[in-house]
């Protein structure tokens, strides 16, 4: 990442968080062109057009962890097989929001950005099948349910010294999907072939408050390659675009400014819970590109290890993950760890939830210092009836 680290952060060490320091809300949009190592970035997309084949064909410079194994080079296993679209053939040529989801699955929809000035954050999921719904985890003990009656967009907003979040769970009334648009409630994506633009209208909680504005998603390039999680398939993890620029314009609060960020799909045919117990998910820039570790417990007792790297052009290499480091628990005593060169340490815990914990983690990776957006996730945890019985108070449902 460039300009200043995030929260002031200090060079890489091992664990030991840092408070946040305060700081003022951006009240510009720095310069449309980024800085040292990226083209123009607005009114249009240098690279965009001719990297997305057709459907069926394949991006000749991207290709399957490994050359279509399942094991990266080096050391290290990487169970995540490379899959196309289900059914066969490269993903679609955007998001896809109209994707089928059966009946107990899901697909979401995730956006992170880190500001450029390192003082600011955002994420920004929507979804089909809320898997961290409580409601929808409760109507799935009872038979079939059908996703689309459990939607939601969730949005996280992270300033020095305070946070703004909303989810609010919505049913089916609520929501009208096609390929390239995806509503939920007051909220919109939309997808142009080159921007994804995501409108952003929604209460926050617990403390009522408007989260309302426009994020931009600028990608460098999109990948055409999709991974199976486990062995079955069941569970698929698509890196749309490991490389964008984002711009936040909110009207409330008040906030402007772009920095490198990340979009990516996620979708199951089963209860994300069925599928794992636990992960380790984080990715950040480098100088030329971006890197991604993925880490999982799969159910049934395998692990799934990744470790890869994408260029501003989308080209994708896996390479031998570093060793992990064990990082401190959060205040809910949720394990955290990551890979990282010469140790890591915790910049700051952005979410400190009963089952999650999302940080930014100061790391080196592929020879230089990286700052990782990075998620833990106990599947475990979030099955007990006490954590389920939390989750109202964070996941609010509308009637309409």
């Amino acid at each position: 990442m460039r300009g200043t680290d995030f929260w002031r952060a200090q060079a890489t060490r091992p664990d030991g968080d840092t408070a946040a320091d305060p700081g003022d809300d951006a009240e510009r949009f720095s310069r449309a062109v980024s800085g040292d190592r990226r083209g123009a970035v607005w009114p249009q997309l240098a690279r965009m057009d001719g990297v997305v084949p057709a459907a069926g064909g394949a991006h000749e410079n991207s290709g399957p962890v490994s050359g279509g194994g399942q094991r990266p080079s080096g050391a290290g296993r990487a169970d995540g097989g490379a899959v196309g679209s289900r059914g066969g053939g490269v993903p679609a040529r955007g998001p896809d929001f109209a994707r089928a989801v059966p009946h107990n699955g899901y697909a979401w929809w995730y956006v992170d950005a880190l500001s450029d000035d390192g003082q600011q954050g955002i994420t920004i999921i929507a979804f089909i099948g809320s898997v961290f719904s409580p409601y929808y985890a409760f109507a799935r003990r009872h038979g079939s349910v059908d996703p689309l009656n459990h939607c939601a967009l969730n949005v996280a907003v992270y300033r020095p010294g305070s946070k703004r979040w909303a989810m609010t769970e919505r049913p089916r009334g609520a929501v009208a999907r096609s390929a390239n648009h995806l509503q939920i409630g007051p909220s919109a994506l939309e997808w142009d072939g080159k921007v994804l633009t995501i409108h952003i209208n929604e209460i926050t909680v617990p403390f009522p408050g408007r989260l309302r504005g426009t994020v931009r998603v600028v990608p460098s390039a999109l990948t055409t390659q999709a991974f199976s999680l486990n062995e079955d398939g069941r569970h698929v993890w698509w890196p749309i675009a490991p490389c964008a620029r984002v711009q936040v314009a909110l009207e409330a609060p008040h906030l402007r400014w772009q920095g490198d960020g990340y979009f990516d799909m996620n979708s199951g045919d089963a209860p994300i819970e069925s599928g794992f117990t636990d992960w380790q998910w984080a990715r950040g820039a480098l100088h030329d590109g971006s890197a991604i570790l993925y880490e999982a417990q799969r159910r049934d007792g395998t692990s799934l290890t990744m470790a890869l790297r994408f260029d501003d052009d989308g080209r994708m290499q896996s390479f031998a993950p570093p060793e992990t480091v064990a990082l401190r628990r959060t205040g809910w005593q949720v394990g955290r760890s990551l890979q990282s060169e010469n140790g890591a340490r915790v910049i700051r815990t952005l979410e400190d939830a009963p089952f999650y914990a999302r940080s930014v983690i100061g790391a080196q990776l592929c020879g230089e210092p990286v700052m990782m957006m990075h998620e833990s996730l106990s599947l475990d945890r979030f099955r007990k009836p006490v954590v389920q019985a939390m989750l109202p108070f964070r996941m609010p449902r509308a009637r309409k």
